[in-house]
């Protein structure tokens, strides 16, 4: 695997067990509490990640089909990164995507949501494992405010994005 890709996932895995451990550690009863009515319960929160990052895989898989015909990222995606990363690390709440809401199905327990993702991820990984190191930069990933992004991209996002929501993790947690 190449090395980007490769640091890229272990650190996206190490932000999700980190986050799966500290779901882990609570009560069934605390995991589907909602602090109120518009937020989401740690449960909701989870299943949002792992939701979102099952439709952006889709898309990669979708877009690598014809990944020699793609552009590679330059500076323009290197920016645009930048300000995602900084967007995520903001306390701010944003509207989760239609895509994201309309495809995300309820899931009973943790354990159906860590088996499901784990098996999302063994793909992930079979992926980043036998992508060509001539197509590691092309734009195989769009998010829906910064654009196209590069494989090493969106994986930096999925890890953002779970940083994003730890705050709200924890405070469930809190409560």
């Amino acid at each position: 695997m190449n090395k980007q890709l490769n640091q890229a996932f272990e650190n996206l895995l190490q932000k999700r067990n980190s986050l799966l451990d500290l779901a882990k550690s609570l009560p069934e009863e605390k995991i589907n509490h909602r602090v109120n009515p518009n937020q989401w319960s740690v449960l909701e929160i989870l299943n949002h990640l792992y939701t979102a990052e099952k439709l952006s895989l889709q898309y990669i898989k979708k877009k690598s089909q014809g990944i020699d015909s793609l552009g590679n990222a330059g500076v323009k995606h290197a920016l645009m990164m930048l300000v995602l990363k900084i967007s995520q690390r903001l306390p701010i709440r944003y509207k989760a995507p239609t895509t994201v809401l309309q495809n995300t199905v309820d899931v009973l327990t943790l354990s159906d949501l860590i088996a499901q993702w784990d098996l999302l991820y063994l793909e992930l990984k079979s992926i980043l494992v036998n992508t060509p190191e001539k197509h590691v930069h092309k734009l195989v990933y769009k998010h829906v405010v910064a654009g196209r992004l590069s494989l090493v991209q969106a994986i930096i996002f999925f890890r953002e994005h779970m940083i994003h929501h730890t705050p709200h993790i924890v405070k469930q947690v809190k409560s």
